[in-house]
Formats: structure tokens, sequence, C-alpha cells
């Protein structure tokens, strides 16, 4: 089996809502570019066709599975320790590989199981009739356990988790018998999380931010506004025009200085390789504090808003 000790990309390929038409050809397009790490996840909606641009690239000789590090979760439906394992079963079939670098718990959050067949992915809503949210009664110390199995079973190399707090890693610490490598959560310029990411450090956790650009990845959801752009911010653009690189690339070099895993998404080839692009320059101190300094804890993905406004449901996970 590969090496489970295997080190983690510090810049992904984020396949959040990328269209299940063009996402093949993103997939394998990024692969071309460079990227080695592919973000995915059940929820998604295409991890057939992530599946597909992988395969792709590996029989045109890109790259090789080894090279490959795949991460995927665990949706809020298949929390219940019976389901964990053929929700990973599922994902592998979908993605045609034999095993994930990395399985994420994508929410602490379980809700009641909706098979396969009835409906897939099975997104926030169980019973579309009632249009609203409902939860379940699994603690997550069984989901946890279903998981190391999984790993013990050597069908992921790696498990972790998505959108804990400080709290729940506690607890998670206090039980686990195989630790989380991983922890994913939202992290950008306004949302720094500096404690929960000493925390990690602490537990000898990686993190990986996801939306590292902020608000770029929630204005067609309208969860945010182009006013919230941090590429806007002038100590942004002045350390852009200092390095003769973009605002974007400023920013995600500002999440990689810090010592975390991103993943940000595009489908746009030039922007594939602007991404990539930040390993040949550092910021000052100087702009990684005024950078850090624009924190304004503000949270775009947060289920105490989107689970009210979209589900019915009023369920925070933060305070």
């Amino acid at each position: 089996m590969p090496n489970s000790h295997k080190k983690m990309p510090k810049v992904g390929f984020g396949l959040w809502k990328i269209p299940q038409d063009i996402c093949a050809n993103a997939v394998y397009n990024a692969i071309k570019a460079g990227y080695r790490h592919l973000d995915s996840a059940c929820d998604y909606g295409n991890e057939v066709q992530v599946g597909e641009g992988i395969k792709r690239a590996i029989d045109d000789g890109l790259c090789t599975r080894e090279d490959l590090w795949v991460t995927s979760k665990l949706w809020n439906t298949y929390h219940a320790k019976a389901h964990v394992k053929p929700a990973l079963e599922k994902t592998l079939a979908d993605l045609q590989l034999d095993y994930l670098d990395l399985y994420l718990i994508h929410f602490p959050i379980a809700q009641p199981f909706v098979d396969f067949e009835d409906r897939y992915p099975p997104e926030w809503i169980t019973d579309t009739a009632v249009g609203k949210m409902e939860l379940a009664p699994v603690p997550l110390f069984e989901t946890w356990q279903a998981m190391e199995a999984l790993y013990e079973q050597g069908l992921v190399k790696q498990i972790g988790v998505c959108n804990y707090n400080t709290g729940l890693l506690h607890d998670l610490m206090s039980y686990a018998r195989v630790k989380p490598s991983v922890l994913q959560v939202e992290s950008h310029p306004y949302l720094t999380q500096e404690r929960l990411m000493r925390l990690a450090t602490q537990y000898d956790l990686q993190v990986t931010a996801f939306s590292p650009l902020g608000a770029l990845s929630y204005l067609e959801l309208d969860m945010a506004g182009a006013a919230e752009s941090v590429l806007e911010q002038t100590v942004v653009k002045q350390a852009a025009q200092r390095l003769g690189k973009t605002a974007a690339q400023v920013v995600l070099r500002w999440g990689i200085q810090r010592g975390n895993a991103i993943i940000p998404k595009t489908s746009r080839p030039e922007r594939l390789k602007e991404n990539l692009d930040i390993f040949d320059f550092e910021l000052t101190s100087q702009e990684m504090e005024g950078i850090s300094a624009l924190n304004s804890n503000r949270r775009f993905n947060d289920p105490g808003n989107f689970c009210e406004a979209a589900f019915n449901t009023f369920y925070p996970i933060y305070d």
C-alpha cells in the first residue's frame, strides 16, 4: 500500500461548485497544470466526473495514482456506523479509486439516512416534501469509530474532520484511537481563526483552509457582497504591486505562509496556473501582519445562517 505518511500538497484543486458538464475536463486540466491535490466530497455531486478526469489523466501518463492526493468527505446522512463504509465505497466507486489519501467528516452534523437509490447526493433536506432539515441522534464518537475502521482496513490513508471548533477538537482527541491528521475549515484574511490554528498545531493537525480567497466563493450564492472582496484591500494591493503578483496570489501566499494548505477553486486554465504560482516569493512579516489584521471574524459558510435561510432550521455550530 502507498505510504500513509505521504505529504499533502500545499495547494489543492477545490471541486466545490464545479458543474458536472465541465468537471472531468477541469480535473484533467488541473492535473495537467501541475495540481496533485484534489479536494472532493460526496455533497459536491460531481465525483463521477472527478473520477473520469483522474482516470483520463492517469491513462494519458500525466501522473500515477500514487502521485495524487485525493480527499473526499463523509456526508451528514451517513454518520451512523452502519452507513460510513457504504458511503466511502460509493465515493470510491464514483472516483474509480481503490483508496483515498484522506477522508473527512464533512460537518459535525448528523442527519437521517437517505438511501443511495432514493437520492444521491442527499443534500440537506431528508424529505423534500417536508422541506425542512432533519437531525439524527448519532454521536460523533460513533462516526469516528467507523472512520477509524476504514483506516484500519486500508481504504483510507488518513482521516480527519471539517468544520470542527475547538471544543469538538478537544472532545475528539480524548477518545480517538486513530488521531485525525487534518482539520479543514474556512479561513482567509477576514476569518483568521488564530486560536483554532494554534490548537491544531498543538494537536499536530495539518490545517486545510477552504475558501482561501474569502467572499469570491460566495458571490454567486448571494452569501457575500462584491464589496467584501479582500482583493481590494490596500495592504493586499500594495504587496501585489511590490512583488509583481496578482492580489489573489498574495492572499493565497498568505494562506500557505501561515502554514496551511489551501484549496482554491477555479475552472479557468489561466487561473489554475496563477493559483499554483505562489512558491517563488515571500511576503514580509509586516505584510503578513497587515493582511492578518484584516480579520473581522467574517464567516461566509455558516450553518447557523444558511440552514435557517434555506432549510427552515436554525442549527448553529459556531458561537
